[in-house]
């Protein structure tokens, strides 16, 4: 069976590199700097939509327009977070998943790569909006375009990055997929898109509910003639809507996967997390229904959404472990292998036992010792001759002293191995031939 798949997936050689700490404090790290990451991101865009949908309403109601601009505050100071928090989940994600990530970013091409952009200009079009409020206070449709491209761009975002993401679970899709519609493709993607949106509004909801509604914040003096507890139902009754969608959202997201990466230990986290998220459900019916201040059952219900959290990022990634254990083994097995043709190649080098001297000793030496991983202009195991001595005219000592000490420079070719059992006088030839030789005849 496994070799039956490897003559259908793509299976790379990994890169025979140490992890910088152990892999279980990597995949900790992962995930509780994904979570945050990923909450501040759900603020930014439900923030971003709840902005557009009371400043539209605020063309009948001024009120309204007043808790726009009050949201709007948030934004970029949860969009400032999201930035901040989204270089460790990057950073690990790359080290702990290479190749998936990096084969998963080729194949999406250049919508991967759009990413910076939209990025940029998503996070402008918001900054242009804040500082325009005042200024186009009587031209609020073009004030609401601007930040109707600029959600836009927000929910275009993370479409991207999911899809990418997503695709990074299946190997063996890879030889299919000639570039992000095809991606797009895969069963489960527009359901975990949706999953992802449904969530943040959820928080953002709740986030706002308290936002509103704690004993600090000087409503009347921000937000007159509103009442109070009429803006903070509003937000807690879009938070309870959006986590009850998670019901329908959540089996499909489930359902959609392919059956590769579901375990038992991923349909208990499931069960602990629909759990979490029915108690969540009943404490807010609780706020709405007894029209609660800001206390001890709302730091309860954040607690919860909390653990809700916790339970999808590990489920996540219970389910891409997994769904890529198979791959993973295949992919160990081929790069063992091919370090063993490597290691056998150097072990039938016979060196010679008296020195040679004069014009072809350096020659003889190259012959014996390098070509079975340097050709004059090919590629082989390590970079073609031709390639290599400009980097050395004039340097013959410094080739000597890598050829005596060698490591690894460059990230598409293996680390050298060295040749202790060279002498001094050796080495002087080698890289005396290499430098001098003419390697494009």
């Amino acid at each position: 069976m496994i070799s039956l798949i490897v003559t259908q997936v793509p299976v790379p050689n990994d890169i025979p590199l140490p992890l910088p700490m152990a892999e279980p404090i990597l995949i900790f790290i992962l995930i509780l700097s994904f979570l945050l990451h990923i909450l501040f991101i759900n603020l930014m865009i439900g923030g971003s939509v709840l902005t557009f949908f009371y400043e539209y309403a605020g063309l009948k109601n001024k009120g309204y327009d007043a808790v726009a601009k009050e949201i709007a505050k948030t934004i970029t100071v949860n969009k400032s977070m999201a930035v901040v928090l989204g270089v460790a989940p990057l950073l690990s994600i790359n080290v702990l998943y290479t190749i998936y990530f990096y084969s998963a970013n080729a194949l999406t091409g250049n919508m991967w790569i759009s990413l910076v952009p939209w990025v940029a200009f998503a996070f402008l079009l918001l900054y242009l909006h804040k500082y325009t409020w005042e200024k186009l206070a009587d031209n609020k449709m073009l004030h609401l375009s601007i930040l109707s491209i600029g959600i836009i761009s927000f929910l275009l975002i993370p479409f991207i990055f999911l899809t990418n993401i997503n695709l990074m679970l299946f190997p063996e899709k890879w030889g299919e997929i000639q570039g992000f519609a095809d991606a797009l493709l895969l069963p489960n993607v527009f359901p975990r898109y949706l999953h992802f949106i449904t969530a943040s509004m959820a928080i953002t909801g709740f986030f706002l509910a308290f936002w509103f509604g704690r004993k600090s914040y000087k409503f009347k003096e921000n937000l007159h003639p509103l009442n109070k507890n009429q803006i903070k139902k509003q937000m807690l009754n879009l938070a309870l809507i959006t986590t009850l969608a998670q019901f329908i959202f959540g089996p499909m997201l489930f359902l959609t996967l392919p059956n590769k990466g579901v375990t038992w230990g991923l349909f208990w986290v499931i069960s602990g997390g629909i759990t979490v998220a029915v108690i969540v459900i009943t404490q807010l019916w609780k706020l709405i229904k007894n029209d609660e201040q800001i206390g001890r059952r709302y730091y309860i219900v954040a607690i919860l959404f909390l653990v809700l959290v916790s339970f999808m990022g590990t489920g996540r990634h219970l389910y891409r472990e997994s769904a890529l254990k198979t791959h993973k083994a295949m992919m160990a097995a081929r790069t063992e292998a091919h370090w063993e043709k490597v290691k056998k190649a150097h072990e039938n080098i016979v060196v010679p036992k008296v020195e040679k001297t004069g014009a072809g000793a350096g020659e003889q030496l190259f012959k014996t010792n390098c070509s079975v991983c340097h050709a004059a202009t090919t590629r082989l195991v390590g970079p073609p001759m031709a390639e290599v001595a400009p980097l050395y005219e004039n340097k013959i000592g410094a080739l000597k002293s890598w050829i005596r000490e060698p490591g690894r420079k460059r990230m598409d070719y293996p680390a050298m191995t060295p040749f202790p059992q060279l002498s001094d006088g050796q080495l002087t030839q080698i890289s005396e031939y290499v430098v001098t030789n003419n390697w494009k005849l």
